[in-house]
């Protein structure tokens, strides 16, 4: 498998949700089976051969980029937001002022080739972005999608957190074309670690799909 280069997080590397999705299908992920839980041990290439094996994601040197294990439970959903609510708050998205990752696929406001889910904030500190889903959505959207507004809960701070793993289940992917909710919240931020959880909404309020992930940081603490 490869991780086209249009799916890119960071500069020259795939965009961790995404990312971590492929690797999950490549191991077996399906829509409503047991949850994964993808952990990122190097940031994942771009178009270059990935091997997916017995848990292990490898590159053409043999260096391990992720590993794939069952996720157990992921945990309750996201409280909802509406999506009247989530566009709201999204005109205050912070990354419009100041983004670490402007091109990124699924938030970054440089791209509009992109999925362009720009999470702003609710009284209660979640985090809620609308969502057109795109026509071509996929097991790897959603897992994208789950990614980026789960760590911009943690991202408001100031400080630029990277992807480290991410367990999500889905029940259903959002219908093309839809109008769906992506609710995001920080469950705690210790030193280096942000640990968050984030869920997509359809437009009639059910919940497609949950993750869980915990991010690092980047640079100095502080």
């Amino acid at each position: 498998m490869q991780i086209p280069a249009r799916f890119n997080g960071p500069p020259g590397s795939g965009n961790g949700g995404w990312s971590a999705g492929a690797f999950a299908v490549g191991s077996g992920f399906t829509v409503g089976g047991r949850p994964l839980e993808v952990t990122l041990r190097k940031p994942p290439p771009l178009d270059t051969p990935l091997t997916v094996a017995d848990g292990s994601v490898l590159d053409p040197d043999g260096v391990l980029i992720a590993q794939v294990a069952a996720a157990g439970q992921v945990g309750e959903p996201v409280a909802p937001a509406s999506y009247d609510e989530a566009a709201a708050v999204s005109k205050a998205y912070p990354g419009f002022a100041s983004h670490p990752f402007p091109t990124c696929y699924v938030c970054g406001p440089e791209r509009t080739d992109g999925l362009r889910l720009f999470p702003g904030f609710l009284s209660d500190e979640r985090s809620a972005a609308p969502w057109t889903v795109p026509g071509d959505v996929s097991v790897e959207t959603v897992w994208a999608a789950l990614d980026c507004p789960g760590g911009w809960s943690a991202l408001h701070t100031g400080r630029t957190f990277v992807l480290g793993r991410i367990a999500a289940r889905i029940s259903a992917l959002p219908e093309p074309g839809s109008d769906c909710v992506v609710v995001g919240r920080a469950d705690t931020i210790e030193g280096r670690k942000a640990r968050t959880s984030s869920t997509v909404y359809s437009p009639d309020g059910d919940p497609l799909a949950t993750a869980r992930a915990t991010w690092i940081q980047v640079g100095p603490v502080g």
